[in-house]
C-alpha cells in the first residue's frame, strides 16, 4: 500500500490550505494510500540550531516532536505539504521543520557523499500553497524552498498546487474548482506512485 505523509503547515487550523490539504488526503485515500496528517502547530519543536550534532550520524540531536515527523518522513513514499505563503516563503512552522531535516541533507551529502548533480528520485511530493496578492513571483521562494527540503527526502517536487488572492479563512470555499483540483491531486499523486512501484518491480 502507497503511505503519504500530510503536513500541515498553516498557523490556522482551519486554514485555506489547511482545507485544500484535506480534500488532498481524502483524494489520496479514496485512491486506496494510507495517509498519516502532521499538524505543524500542534508540536513542540526547535528551530535547527546549527549545532551540527548530525555530522555523527546524519540525525539530528535535538530532543522533541521531530524525531517521529523525521521518521514519518523517511518512511513514507509521498508528501503533501501545504503552507500559505508569508513574505514569499511558506510558514514559520513550515520553515521550521525544513531546517530540522538539515540534518538529512548531512547524511545524504556528507555522510553517505551522494554526488550532486540531477537524479532519479524515488519518492514524490505534492505542494500546496495559497497566497493574498496577485505577484507574478509570489510562489517563486517557496517552490524552491521546497524543491530542495524535498531533495534532502529523496524525493521530486511533482507538483505546486498554488491559488492567489486567498486570504481570509474561509475563502477558499468559494472557489470549489480549487478544492475539486486538490482532491484529483491527492488521487493522481497515489496513482503516480503506484505507477513508479510496477515499474521498479517490473524491472
Amino acid at each position: 500500500m502507497i503511505e503519504i505523509a500530510a503536513v500541515f503547515g498553516s498557523p490556522r487550523r482551519k486554514g485555506n490550505t489547511s482545507t485544500l490539504l484535506n480534500h488532498a488526503v481524502a483524494g489520496a485515500r479514496d485512491a486506496g494510500a494510507r495517509v498519516s496528517e502532521i499538524v505543524l502547530r500542534d508540536l513542540k519543536m526547535s528551530p535547527c540550531l546549527e549545532i551540527y550534532g548530525c555530522k555523527k550520524a546524519g540525525t539530528c540531536v535535538i530532543k522533541d516532536d521531530f524525531k517521529g515527523v523525521e521518521t514519518l518522513l523517511q518512511r513514507t513514499d509521498g508528501l503533501m505539504l501545504a503552507s500559505p505563503i508569508f513574505f514569499y516563503s511558506v510558514s514559520a512552522h513550515t520553515k521550521i521543520l525544513m531546517d530540522r531535516c538539515n540534518s538529512l541533507w548531512v547524511k545524504k551529502y556528507w555522510i553517505d557523499k551522494i554526488p550532486f548533480g540531477p537524479r532519479d528520485y524515488p519518492k514524490k511530493g505534492l505542494f500546496i500553497s495559497v497566497g493574498s496578492t496577485k505577484g507574478k513571483r509570489l510562489f517563486d521562494g517557496a517552490r524552491l524552498s521546497v524543491k530542495y527540503f524535498m531533495d534532502a527526502l529523496d524525493m521530486e517536487l511533482w507538483k505546486s498546487l498554488v491559488f492567489r488572492e486567498i486570504e481570509t479563512e474561509g475563502q477558499i470555499a468559494d472557489h470549489p474548482a480549487f478544492l475539486e483540483s486538490a482532491y484529483e491531486s491527492g488521487k493522481a499523486l497515489v496513482r503516480a506512485l503506484s505507477n513508479d512501484h510496477a515499474s521498479e518491480n517490473d524491472g
